[in-house]
């Protein structure tokens, strides 16, 4: 792993500042690095749009980076609430096995991201659970 831009030093030992840089290309990783070619050529408004999508995606889970607790023992009754699906479709029993694991990892020890990275579903789609669980009244805020 290579230690460069400026997080090695707000990351220095005892000063240790949670900072991270989000890009589209790593430092060091394009010739024109920090050379007088690093200009506004490379910007494109295509990339400046994906690059808008990607930052409006980080921002959203961050915002509902939470963490939720079950309200009740036992994994729920999905179905009487709606929340089981009824008509078996393309990845039926995928989007099954990460609602149900997502409900699992409610403990109020867990954030969003956190379940996230633990069930290998994307953020947004855990905030899609979070959003449907919290209407049902299954899961609270745990820091509510």
């Amino acid at each position: 792993m290579t230690r460069g831009s400026d997080e090695r030093q707000y990351c220095a030992p005892g000063v240790d500042l949670p900072v991270c840089s989000v890009m589209r290309t790593k430092y060091g990783m394009y010739p024109e690095y920090h050379t007088s070619g690093d200009d506004l050529n490379f910007v494109t408004p295509k990339a400046l749009e994906e690059t808008f999508e990607i930052y409006k995606k980080i921002i959203i889970a961050l915002e509902n980076n939470k963490k939720y607790k079950i309200n009740c023992l036992c994994e729920p009754q999905l179905g009487k609430r709606g929340l089981y699906p009824t008509i078996s479709i393309k990845d039926t029993n995928k989007l099954i096995y990460d609602f149900t694991n997502f409900i699992a990892y409610c403990d109020g020890n867990n954030d969003l991201i956190d379940i996230s990275n633990i069930i290998g579903a994307p953020a947004s789609k855990c905030i899609e659970f979070a959003t449907k669980l919290l209407n049902a009244g299954l899961i609270n805020d745990a820091g509510e």
